[in-house]
């Protein structure tokens, strides 16, 4: 990881993905003049995906949600660079990928500092093929094996000690050749003891019971139990 700080502004990335000027690569209008916008998806702001020189990419700019983020949408309180949400997801990223979690490789992470406040984007790998388990569910069920592949995945990530605070069914995605992905570690962190791992457990059940009512997807009570297995079992 190569950092660069100079004025306002503070840089990580990858110098082995990144091929581009780090200082454009995070101006989607950057992107749109050299034509290497390959999509977009809309949630608390756009995520542009973007062709690098060398892989697709997904460039998202940090938001605040709910009622304050009406009022505040995207400045954060400032208490040094490495605190910054932006490096802190980044780095998180590179420590699963050294234990061997599937989720998106970090390609450049950047800050801005105004004052008090900062403002953050980053650059991930966009994970190629690849749908959220609501897109699937709502077109057919999934297998008892995928399920258990689903619980062991989840596994590897809380064996390396990272607790996902919005672990839910459209953060876990599962490709074209049968393997699944997890997604947006934004304010999610490393931790020690075992004792929130459950919690982990029962929100993602939360929000598969949540979208059956919401978009109709194929899942029921049954499903959970492969899940767990796989989770359960030894690697």
């Amino acid at each position: 990881m190569k950092s660069v700080t100079e004025n306002n502004h503070a840089f990580w990335y990858d110098e082995q993905l990144l091929k581009e000027p780090v200082e454009k690569a995070f101006d989607a209008e950057y992107w749109h003049i050299t034509g290497k916008v390959i999509g977009s998806a809309t949630g608390r702001g756009t995520t542009w995906f973007v062709q690098t020189e060398t892989v697709a990419a997904a460039l998202r700019h940090y938001r605040r949600g709910g009622i304050f983020g009406k009022l505040v949408a995207d400045s954060y309180w400032f208490s040094g660079w490495e605190k910054t949400r932006s490096y802190q997801e980044f780095r998180l990223l590179q420590q699963l990928r050294e234990s061997g979690v599937n989720v998106p490789r970090p390609i450049a992470a950047r800050a801005i500092r105004t004052g008090f406040t900062y403002k953050a984007d980053l650059i991930s790998e966009k994970v190629a093929n690849a749908r959220d388990l609501v897109a699937i569910l709502q077109q057919t069920p999934l297998y008892t094996e995928m399920y258990q592949k689903i619980g062991r995945e989840i596994r590897k990530m809380h064996d390396a000690q990272v607790n996902h605070t919005d672990l839910n069914i459209h953060n876990i995605l599962i490709d074209e050749q049968q393997q699944v992905w997890i997604i947006d570690f934004d304010k999610c962190y490393q931790q020690s003891g075992d004792n929130w791992k459950q919690g982990n457990l029962e929100r993602l059940k939360r929000s598969f019971i949540k979208e059956v009512g919401k978009c109709d997807i194929s899942w029921l009570e049954s499903d959970w139990q492969p899940l767990l297995e796989g989770y359960q079992s030894k690697r």
